[in-house]
């Protein structure tokens, strides 16, 4: 499979950022009578700030031109209980916000998790497990501060903004001109952040990634790490990638950091206007105190928001990578999939016939590999087929077709007669039970571990699983027997304990298929002799697929397939192949010689 390591840069299929934006805030429009307070909100406090310099204007023209104290102190007191007011107001907007963008975050969260549940293998095989966490932790929190801010803070700065220039135009024209002088400034550094700060922002993401994927596989190898002493390599590495993430960062800030000073030279420029204007053009006759104060205000207003926005223009910039990298994953369809009019699987009894199917992994790409040929064969009810040969041949590749862990490219797959293209995937699946070497053990109980297998079995049913496959003795040997607590990936078990639970997890589910991927070959010796019965327990009266390297383990098999070339080399039993001395033959000898 062509991988995308934790050394590689990911690439993605880049989207219009508005196209972007307008997607992001949809997922606002299920919470609208939760925003609905908050506009109110909004508009309560946008409104005093707006108010207040005319109140001001107004103090000093009526009250203090003419020495009336009383009148001086009403307004004063006006003035107070507004800012109040609008201190209250503006508390309560951003505590209801974030209220709101937390409950979006988890809805984003939730629809990304689903959707990465319904893709097929090969999404998985292509890519780190560590790069798929960054985009669901990392990326996904990234975007909370855009939604979040979009209504606390670009739409209250917005119509401040527009409230102001109206205003000043109203007041007097020739003031908010020189106001506005230095908004090319500004438009200019606009325009150079768009161009480069994305960019920029989008490879700190891209790095971001790769350092999360190399500490995740870091840690879940760790064992391996320590037994050969590379604790000096890792650092190495760990130490390049968090530089690469470093320097990335560093400069991204740089680009981003210049909109603030471009702003305070803004508006240092248009308040020296302001000034200029008033005494040049204006005279001190024609703008009175109260105006001119006013005019201050509101161009301390004016650029403010400004402030505000370009802030929010660069946690736009900033965020808007991450949530171009969550859509990416949203849009990647998921190749496996019930076809139009797909039929729920009926009971079945277990044949499986496989017609001209061929297999390409990586097809249509230079790492092409074919494995599979126009394989052709019938498994009969209840009957037991192993699966040997070489590493690659093909033998994975097979059962894990049958269990539409791929879609089949060529030829076609049936179970009792059913394409396994027109049934659902549920329902073959609820009907399959598949065992592999690395079976997963969940942190949980050895109870909640069990009945995984089958979510609503019954006490008696579990025990009777964990006894049919000789897990029930040991179990009752743990501390707490059924009710220990498990450790991630089963950490103070042997590797037989957790095949044995494995085993007694697809023995509750009852498959009519079974499928055992080298599911003995983490077993000692001892262990397996132990659950041979409990194997065979499990084999009887179902459809297995059995793959084993370990050919002592399928001796007793009703059919063996040799699996090599793309396709079936040798069928027969094992007695049958050995007196053919073919490959099966060649395979047996020189493991036991």
């Amino acid at each position: 499979m062509a991988t995308n390591s934790f050394r590689e840069d990911e690439t993605l299929k880049h989207t219009d950022r508005k196209k972007i934006f307008v997607r992001l805030i949809r997922y606002l429009k299920p919470h609208i009578y939760e925003i609905i307070p908050v506009l109110i909100s909004l508009g309560i406090a946008v409104g005093i700030s707006l108010v207040s310099p005319l109140l001001i204007e107004y103090a000093i023209d009526e009250h203090v031109a003419n020495r009336n104290v009383n009148g001086l102190l009403s307004a004063a007191g006006i003035i107070v209980v507004l800012g109040i007011v609008y201190i209250v107001f503006v508390k309560i907007r951003m505590y209801l916000m974030n209220k709101v963008a937390n409950k979006v975050l988890l809805d984003v969260r939730q629809e990304l998790y689903e959707h990465i549940q319904t893709l097929s293998f090969s999404f998985f095989d292509s890519r780190p497990t560590g790069k798929v966490l960054a985009r669901i932790i990392g990326d996904v929190n990234s975007m909370k501060d855009v939604m979040a801010n979009t209504i606390t803070n670009l739409i209250p700065n917005f119509i401040t903004v527009a409230g102001v220039v109206v205003i000043m135009l109203v007041k007097d024209w020739k003031l908010a001109l020189g106001t506005f002088v230095s908004l090319p400034i500004l438009f200019v550094s606009v325009f150079w952040i768009r161009s480069v700060g994305h960019k920029r922002w989008e490879d700190v993401r891209k790095k971001s990634s790769n350092l999360t994927a190399y500490i995740h596989e870091d840690i879940a190898g760790i064992s391996v790490v320590q037994s050969f002493n590379a604790e000096s390599e890792t650092k190495k590495t760990f130490r390049e990638l968090a530089n690469a993430h470093r320097d990335a960062y560093i400069k991204a800030c740089r680009a981003v950091d210049l909109f603030g000073p471009s702003i305070d030279m803004s508006w240092a420029i248009s308040s020296m206007a302001l000034y200029l204007v008033a005494v040049r053009f204006l005279g001190y006759t024609d703008a009175s105190v109260g105006l001119l104060t006013a005019f201050a205000s509101y161009c301390g207003m004016f650029w403010s928001p400004i402030m505000g926005l370009s802030n929010y223009y660069n946690q736009l910039v900033t965020n808007m990578t991450a949530a171009e990298r969550v859509f990416d994953i949203l849009d990647t369809e998921a190749t496996i999939v019930d076809k139009d009019g797909a039929k729920e699987l009926p009971p079945i009894r277990g044949k499986v016939r496989f017609e001209n199917v061929g297999f390409t992994y990586d097809e249509g790409t230079e790492a092409e590999t074919k494995v599979l040929d126009n394989v052709s064969f019938e498994a009969r009810p209840g009957e037991t087929i192993a699966l040997v040969g070489p590493t690659g041949a093909g033998k994975s590749t097979i059962v894990n077709l049958i269990s539409r862990f791929y879609d089949i490219q060529k030829g076609k797959i049936y179970v009792d007669d059913n394409d396994l293209t027109d049934v659902t995937i549920n329902s073959l699946r609820s009907q399959m039970g598949v065992m592999t070497q690395d079976n997963f053990i969940f942190q949980g109980t050895v109870r909640e571990n069990i009945m995984y297998g089958k979510l609503d079995a019954t006490e008696e049913e579990m025990i009777a699983a964990a006894k049919a496959v000789n897990a029930h003795d040991f179990i009752m040997e743990l501390e707490k027997g059924y009710d220990t607590e498990l450790k991630e990936r089963g950490a103070g078990l042997s590797i037989g304990q957790r095949q044995l639970i494995a085993f007694a997890r697809t023995m509750i589910s009852m498959p009519k298929i079974l499928i055992l991927d080298e599911a003995t070959s983490s077993i000692d010796t001892h262990t397996e002799m132990l659950v041979q019965k409990g194997i065979q327990a499990l084999l009887k009266g179902r459809t297995s697929f059995v793959i084993a390297h370990r050919l002592s383990t399928i001796k007793n098999a009703d059919r063996i397939f040799v699996i090599n070339g793309g396709g079936i080399q040798e069928t027969g039993s094992h007695d049958q192949l050995i007196a053919k001395r073919g490959a099966y033959y060649d395979l047996y000898m020189a493991q036991f010689a």
